[in-house]
């Protein structure tokens, strides 16, 4: 998931509540915490999605556009534009060179700092996808923040928390009960863990409320062969090299560090259960 902001809206009419809130579009392959994000972006106050955007990952591209615009026919959103995104990774395609001065801040789901990743020792999935795209983004210039599975792993979604939602008569917490049963099993048997982890809902909380998150700053690269092809490499730029490397005059983006989980986790099930 990737989330692209804008400020609040500018002139026009007054009385528009919608003018005061950040705009942002969401880049889904949903998928099951993609929904959960989704729905959660939906009861957000501070936030009007003004669309969303698909590509392949968890499905298909064509079976991600189905499924957002169920999500948003669910919602009663129906309103909220959804654009097929592409079925091909960047190796096909080309950047157009002015992608950061046509976007606001892009807070994405991505990467493994310091960790290991989930679809191998070395990468996350989001990044595996396609690695090359990765590392252009990253080096683009835009103002990014990467949120990683170091951080979103810290974010649980307990047994008991399903438990409350379940009975609750919250209409997504509802719908979202009929499904999370496949992703607990996923983590009972990848993980060993009771719960599930909060990726998707978590970057999406981080970009609503960036205080939820601490971030530190420096350069990221992507590496794109051999058996840690997708692993997410940071440069803290706090030694300066002699050397001109690929590294050389690179622009810093933001990498998520710490995150506070219990707030996290309490504003996913307060929204839910409100729904």
């Amino acid at each position: 998931m990737n989330i692209n902001m804008g400020g609040g809206g500018g002139g026009g009419g007054g009385g528009d509540n919608n003018n005061n809130k950040k705009k942002i579009i969401i880049d889904t392959d949903p998928g099951i915490d993609d929904a959960m994000a989704i729905l959660v972006a939906l009861e957000s106050p501070e936030v009007d999605v003004i669309g969303l955007t698909t590509i392949f990952g968890n499905v298909y591209t064509t079976l991600a556009t189905r499924n957002a615009l169920h999500l948003l026919e669910l919602a009663g959103r129906s309103d909220i534009p959804v654009a097929e995104g592409s079925h091909l990774t960047i190796t096909a395609m080309q950047l157009d060179p002015e992608f950061p001065q046509k976007i606001g801040q892009i807070v994405l789901l991505g990467g493994a700092f310091s960790v290991n990743g989930n679809v191998n020792p070395a990468a996350e999935a989001n990044i595996f996808g396609d690695p090359e795209a990765a590392d252009l983004v990253f080096t683009s210039g835009a103002d990014i923040l990467a949120v990683g599975i170091n951080v979103t792993h810290q974010v649980v979604l307990t047994d008991a928390d399903r438990e409350r939602l379940a009975k609750s008569r919250g209409k997504f917490a509802q719908y979202l009960c009929k499904i999370l049963d496949i992703y607990f099993s996923y983590h009972r048997d990848a993980y060993n863990t009771k719960g599930v982890y909060l990726h998707d809902p978590t970057t999406l909380l981080a970009a609503v409320n960036p205080s939820l998150i601490t971030c530190t700053e420096g350069v990221v690269r992507v590496q794109t062969n051999g058996i840690t092809r997708g692993l997410t490499m940071f440069y803290n730029t706090k030694k300066r090299f002699a050397e001109v490397t690929e590294w050389s005059d690179k622009p810093v983006v933001k990498v998520a560090v710490t995150v506070d989980a219990p707030a996290v986790v309490a504003l996913v099930m307060e929204r839910l259960i409100r729904s």
